[in-house]
């Protein structure tokens, strides 16, 4: 974990109020993994006074590339930085996702904004020959995850709520004839779109290893202020550093979050 200073080398407008954000960081490109976050310092004085934790999209060695949601003031201030600016980040943080060298294949499922750590994890899985699927769901066409962003290598399943593109439902009504295909299952996404995804592997696949990236709000982000605190079959757990990556099967869900839907904010929709 370092305090650094980040040059922004490209703002591009992926969907409708995502942006990303490709920063010259190369000491924290080396050393980050899918499923770990920034925790980005939002204006020159106090006000935002909280930095925001912002998922790690990709990396190449060099460049790091954060995908942000406007949704707030302070998300709303990073996505108007411009090629040039200099970006106050700490990190990376968290505990990203691990793969079993013995994983073949990876089904990795993403909802709404979610699919942001899921693309960096698919392209490690790729350079070490493994087949991945990657299933995406969204309320309606528009705000699919760009097929242009994903390795041509990844089979790509889509889902919307309207059936304005692929499969009309939730992109959980995907899963159940893939998980015999499956080695491990990787999944980042609305709190509803993960509870439901606990009930089909316990269901269909109770033995399989599935690992979910959690989103909680943070304060400080290295588990001091435990703010963001989740139920698990452990006790509380501080998704800034016990996570974002945790044990499906580790997770207390609520029943009544799998009843929502599985719509929402997803990784990086922090205001």
């Amino acid at each position: 974990m370092d305090l650094f200073s980040a040059r922004v080398v490209d703002n591009e407008e992926i969907m409708p109020s995502t942006h990303v954000l490709t920063l010259e960081a190369a000491r924290a490109a080396r050393s980050a993994s899918p499923g770990q976050f920034l925790h980005i310092r939002c204006g020159d004085g106090l006000s935002p006074l909280i930095r925001r934790p912002m998922s790690i999209f990709r990396t190449d060695g060099t460049l790091l590339q954060v995908m942000i949601r406007n949704v707030g003031e302070g998300s709303s201030w990073i996505v108007r930085r411009q090629a040039g600016d200099m970006l106050d980040c700490l990190g990376p943080l968290g505990r990203g996702f691990r793969v079993s060298p013995q994983a073949r294949n990876l089904l990795l499922v993403g909802g709404g904004y979610g699919v942001a750590p899921l693309v960096g994890l698919a392209e490690r899985a790729l350079a070490r020959r493994a087949n991945v699927s990657l299933a995406v769901g969204a309320a309606a066409s528009e705000l699919i995850f760009p097929a242009s962003l994903i390795p041509e290598e990844v089979e790509y399943l889509v889902a919307t709520d309207d059936g304005s593109a692929g499969y009309r439902g939730f992109v959980t009504d995907l899963i159940p004839e893939r998980l015999v295909w499956a080695d491990a299952v990787y999944a980042c996404g609305p709190l509803a779109m993960m509870a439901a995804l606990a009930r089909i592997m316990r269901d269909l696949a109770p033995r399989k290893p599935a690992q979910v990236a959690m989103e909680e709000r943070m304060g400080c982000a290295m588990g001091v202020c435990l703010g963001c605190c989740i139920e698990s079959t452990r006790g509380p757990l501080r998704v800034c550093t016990e996570g974002p990556v945790f044990d499906i099967r580790q997770i207390v869900w609520r029943e009544e979050a799998a009843a929502i839907g599985t719509r929402g904010p997803g990784v990086g929709g922090h205001g």
